[in-house]
């Protein structure tokens, strides 16, 4: 059984800064593929970030390019998520999620068939 803790949210101010963490137990964390979603109020959920097991891809959504960084420590069996340049329409529940498989980056952007979820950490950012 795989279990992803996140931790790391709250509120800010915009443009401020927070940086999110994904703690992983149960499983060999090198062999999973890590990614971030989130989820607004009334909103459906929206992919943020994904990255390869060895940190050598990654991928975001546009939203997010050139203020989210997404990286990993597979020594620490943690993923994190870096945001910078906060604004408003980033509030949301951030959540963690990974999958063993090898599938593109680019297919996590619907966010199905990953195997295990975390259960989020809430980001509130004021204007």
């Amino acid at each position: 059984q795989v279990q992803l803790v996140e931790s790391g949210g709250g509120l800010v101010q915009a443009g401020g800064s927070l940086r999110l963490s994904c703690a992983v137990s149960g499983r060999t964390f090198s062999i999973l593929t890590m990614g971030w979603f989130r989820q607004a109020p009334g909103k459906e959920r929206e992919f943020v970030a994904a990255i390869s097991w060895s940190g050598g891809n990654t991928y975001s959504a546009d939203s997010v390019k050139g203020r989210f960084t997404i990286s990993r420590d597979n020594a620490k069996n943690t993923v994190y998520l870096q945001m910078n340049s906060l604004k408003p329409e980033d509030t949301a529940v951030y959540y963690c999620a990974a999958d063993p498989s090898l599938r593109a980056l680019r297919s996590w952007t619907t966010g199905y068939g990953l195997d295990y979820w975390g259960k989020g950490t809430l980001v509130t950012v004021s204007s």
